[in-house]
């Protein structure tokens, strides 16, 4: 995979990208860069085109004050993949924070998106409506990363002491997050600007990304590509109806639980999930 960078959406982004066929976008999620799909990207270049960019605000791309929105972060990639000379992408693949940028670049622009394979989410729509006590206990970081200020506050006096907590609490096979790969998250986002860009991120789930899912729910818009639902089987979902949700917002899903696995899902278990993606990306 070779580093490059683009102009894009009035942002400098960053990315990697390996192989020669079709081109596949990869999004990461937080709190990550595109480096989470280091497992996966060299095998999926051996039959795709692999671009995996660091989304607006992460890693070695721009971190403005605003445009976190998933509709701008949508549209960054969008343009992203234009410019490197496509007209679109045969798959998508989303974790986290990337799953549902995909989700709405999928929406926005349908023609551009010919698979979509979400990990570990169900839509932001559909959790906010069912938010109680079990998803607040298990979402918590949302409505703490919504706060103005604080979290960067709070989290910025020890960044890694921050991040280890999710990498610890939100895996099943922990020792995959070894001091290194660790070391690289936390390089990453003691940047400037990088924490107060990730929260942003999560700061525009509300009412921001809200207010475009729910009008979108409004006019009846949902995915007509066929969609991929991955999860960990000991990942934040957990008791959720995921494919039972996604139903609800696509026309064609399949998908399933990975066992012995948490949320992040391309580091815990990337065998399983590159089989799962190449079969489903095949067709």
């Amino acid at each position: 995979m070779k580093p490059g960078t683009a102009r894009v959406n009035g942002i400098r982004m960053h990315y990697a990208r390996g192989g020669d066929g079709p081109p596949m976008v990869l999004l990461h999620g937080w709190p990550q860069t595109s480096h989470c799909w280091r497992f996966l990207a060299g095998p999926l270049a051996e039959t795709y085109t692999v671009i995996a960019p660091d989304l607006r605000g992460y890693g070695h791309s721009d971190k403005p004050p605003d445009g976190y929105d998933k509709r701008t972060m949508a549209r960054d990639v969008a343009e992203l993949v234009v410019s490197l000379g496509f007209g679109g992408a045969v798959g998508v693949v989303g974790h986290d924070r990337g799953a549902r940028v995909g989700h709405r670049w999928a929406l926005d622009r349908p023609e551009q998106v010919g698979r979509l394979a979400v990990l570990d989410i169900v839509p932001t729509h559909a959790l906010w409506q069912r938010w109680d006590t079990r998803l607040a206990a298990s979402y918590w970081h949302w409505m703490f990363h919504l706060q103005p200020d604080l979290p960067e506050l709070l989290a910025g006096k020890d960044v890694a002491g921050y991040l280890r907590y999710f990498f610890e609490r939100w895996t099943y096979r922990r020792e995959v997050f070894d001091p290194a790969t660790i070391d690289t998250y936390v390089r990453a986002f003691s940047a400037p600007g990088a924490l107060r860009a990730g929260f942003d991120d999560y700061r525009a789930a509300f009412p921001a990304d809200d207010a475009h899912d729910s009008a979108d729910a409004e006019a009846g818009r949902r995915l007509t590509m066929p969609v991929l639902a991955l999860w960990g089987a000991q990942g934040l979902l957990g008791e959720l109806p995921a494919l039972e949700i996604w139903r609800g917002y696509a026309d064609d899903v399949r998908g399933r639980a990975v066992t012995e696995c948490g949320h992040f899902l391309p580091e815990e278990q990337p065998e399983v999930v590159l089989r799962e993606l190449l079969e489903f990306f095949a067709g």
